[in-house]
């Protein structure tokens, strides 16, 4: 009788996350982490570069449009400081949406030639969106302290210290609805045309280009409903003293993406049994 190490068979239970596998993958993680650098920024002229270029591209255009043409409210601030606080962190909320969303189309090669934890490719995904985060942020924090020592109105909070909850809750967001688009698409294509337009949409939902206080009536709390909105607002308020803090906001984003989380990963286990019959 062989003593066999692994044994892979079909799992029968929606609930059984197989948390020690992840673990052991540790190493493959990194390995797709790298793979996925590699791939984005091979055959480019400026690589890296892009990491920066791509925010400070958009906050020229969103301060042109924005700012200076439809002329939005950015509660005191220097535009520019206001606009890429708000982009530095949606990016990484988006990035980490529309990459996880095609987990399974993108990596059906693999996944039909050899077995792994397949919630791998969708950690090390949010692995390497968050390095991604930190060059960004760090473009960021060096217009806030251009900014600062020009005398703007800038007032840090002690609730940057939230930023790795902010982090985290972006990624549990991003992760969680991703790979619930992600194990819908291996049946209907459809919605994987429809991620890019409602990440855009959304991101119009969210005070991104706006300040939450510019919003007032009954809309409210639609955008309050938005579980972005309370982590965009509480990231300006943490670096840049403007915004609505509000706790009961961030609790009820937490437990948003707990639940999303926890139904992604239960659609994710269950899809994965058999999406290869219908990739």
């Amino acid at each position: 009788m062989n003593d066999w190490t692994l044994i892979i068979k079909p799992k029968t239970k929606w609930w059984d996350f197989n948390l020690s596998a992840l673990l052991k993958s540790r190493d493959l993680i990194w390995m797709f982490v790298w793979r996925d650098f590699v791939s984005l920024y091979k055959q480019t002229i400026l690589g890296p570069l892009w990491f920066f270029i791509q925010p400070v591209l958009s906050t020229i255009v969103f301060t042109v449009i924005f700012g200076r043409i439809a002329k939005l409210p950015t509660d005191g601030l220097p535009q520019v400081l206001f606009y890429m606080c708000g982009i530095v962190g949606w990016n990484y909320f988006s990035d980490c949406l529309t990459k996880t969303s095609t987990t399974f189309t993108a990596n059906a090669g693999i996944f039909g030639k050899v077995y792994f934890p397949r919630l791998v490719i969708p950690l090390s995904i949010i692995t390497s969106n968050l390095a991604k985060f930190i060059v960004q942020f760090f473009l960021f924090l060096g217009f806030l302290i251009f900014y600062f020592v020009r005398g703007a109105q800038i007032h840090p909070t002690i609730y940057i210290l939230l930023t790795p909850i902010l982090l985290l809750i972006m990624a549990g967001l991003g992760l969680g609805i991703g790979i619930i688009i992600s194990s819908l698409t291996t049946k209907y294509r459809d919605l994987q045309q429809l991620v890019g337009f409602g990440t855009q949409l959304l991101m119009y939902l969210t005070p991104v280009v706006y300040p939450l206080s510019f919003i007032s009536g009954k809309l409210k709390w639609l955008f309050l409903a938005n579980p972005m909105t309370s982590i965009i607002e509480t990231f300006k308020f943490a670096y840049l003293g403007v915004g609505e803090f509000n706790w009961m906001n961030l609790v009820y984003s937490a437990g948003f993406m707990i639940v999303v989380l926890l139904i992604g990963i239960l659609i994710f286990n269950k899809v994965e049994k058999s999406f290869m019959d219908t990739v």
